[in-house]
């Protein structure tokens, strides 16, 4: 599912990127990177993204946050 969401992704307007780690004990964090607050917002009304969202949380995911942050720089 996670590669799926990833491909989606990146063919959606302002999509710049995404980083993903996991520990040998399971938890883990995806960052992705959108160019403005207006593509995150369509990203997240995608409803093949919804629905993955919906099936993580019931199937996969104990615990699930969503934060959004501005990078200055790198």
């Amino acid at each position: 599912m996670a590669d799926c969401m990833v491909e989606l992704a990146s063919k959606q307007p302002g999509f710049l990127g995404v980083e993903s780690v996991r520990g040998a004990d399971g938890l883990g964090i995806t960052v992705s990177y959108w160019e403005s607050e207006e593509a995150i917002r369509a990203w997240k009304a995608n409803s093949d993204h919804k629905l993955a969202q919906e099936t993580g949380k019931k199937r996969w995911y104990a615990d699930y946050v969503i934060r959004i942050a501005k990078v200055e720089r790198a």
